[in-house]
């Protein structure tokens, strides 16, 4: 009996460590995270209210718990939206990118998907105030590269959905930007490899302006060095074939 009763003590004990433990716990989740209670309405707000003082991180932690308590709220919509510009603002690109996929996905044929398109641009060129800066001096990284091609297929897709867009004008002069910083960044590995000696490697850059950027100013930088690179592999008939291409392209200037 008294074996029994020690159990059932010790039983009764032990529940009551934990009921006092859990409610501990409830309690510090609580004090922890303040806007536990609070309404869509107010996270929203709050949210609003960061994001017009530029606090980008604080805004988008309120846009993420207001996605995830009230996924299909009032704010769902327009909250999608702000947490990709926070978090383009917050310098968090891929969080960008995902937001306004996200959000292109949910709502495909939402009044606000082309400016979506093009924050989605932007967030792809990771963009700084030095971007566009970098292209104007010509002087792009692979990386800037790599994500300036990105960028332009996502710019050219607003171009082509919505033609008649407000963002459409400026999405088409990135564009113009970006294929001239392309060309000469493989206008400018041409001629690292054949500065290097490594004439195959130039020959195939140079080709790529020629053919892909033909209608930029640095197409004729590129028949030259498809032209030298020719000569230094005694290939002189393509040699003779490339500066007759430059000899007609300059008569055709002069006219």
């Amino acid at each position: 009996m008294k074996k029994a009763l020690h159990r059932f003590a010790l039983a009764a004990c032990l529940s009551a460590v934990a009921a006092v433990t859990s409610s501990c716990s409830w309690m510090s989740s609580k004090t922890d995270d303040p806007t536990a209670e609070w309404s869509a309405d107010r996270l929203y707000s709050e949210a609003r209210d960061a994001l017009d003082d530029s606090n980008w991180s604080l805004a988008k932690e309120y846009y993420t718990k207001l996605e995830s308590r009230y996924p299909f709220g009032r704010y769902a919509q327009q909250a999608q939206i702000e947490m990709a510009y926070a978090a383009w603002k917050d310098e968090d690109p891929e969080a960008a990118i995902q937001a306004c996929d996200r959000f292109l996905r949910s709502y495909p044929n939402h009044p606000a998907s082309d400016y979506v398109l093009y924050l989605k641009a932007l967030a792809t060129l990771n963009e700084d105030e030095g971007f566009f800066a970098r292209l104007t001096k010509q002087d792009i990284s692979d990386r800037d590269a790599n994500a300036a091609r990105d960028a332009f297929d996502v710019f050219k897709l607003l171009v082509e959905k919505y033609p008649d867009s407000r963002y459409a004008p400026e999405a088409r002069r990135r564009m113009h930007e970006l294929v001239l910083a392309r060309a000469n960044h493989e206008l400018k590995v041409a001629k690292f490899y054949y500065e290097r000696h490594g004439y195959v490697a130039a020959i195939q850059r140079a080709q790529r302006v020629v053919t892909d950027y033909q209608q930029t100013p640095y197409s004729d930088d590129a028949l030259k060095v498809l032209a030298d690179s020719y000569a230094k592999l005694g290939m002189k008939d393509r040699e003779a074939d490339v500066r007759r291409v430059i000899q007609m392209n300059k008569g055709r200037k002069l006219d």
